[in-house]
């Protein structure tokens, strides 16, 4: 199974560098106010790929910051000795 991971991650990794190799070409961003940055095409895309990530990881920090202090607290919870019942009074008839 290791070895199949590895096979599939080597073929994965030659496809981007044929990708990368064949799209050396420059390309223009225009921004605003006329600013021009021209890079090759693979650099572009990879820092927009990078771009992605962090922003993708930063919209789920949150919920995992707060995931961890919901199992803390749960945790927490379980750890103290269980309290006695409460017997409830006899109903009146």
């Amino acid at each position: 199974m290791t070895f199949l991971t590895w096979a599939l991650r080597f073929i994965i990794f030659l496809i981007l560098l044929v990708f990368a190799l064949r799209n050396t070409q420059p390309v223009s961003l225009r921004f605003i106010l006329d600013h021009v940055w021209e890079a090759p095409l693979v650099i572009v895309l990879l820092v927009f790929f990078a771009g992605g990530t962090i922003l993708g990881i930063l919209s789920v920090i949150g919920v995992i910051f707060r995931q961890r202090r919901e199992i803390s607290r749960l945790k927490r919870e379980a750890a103290k000795p269980p309290q006695p019942a409460v017997p409830e009074p006899p109903a009146l008839t």
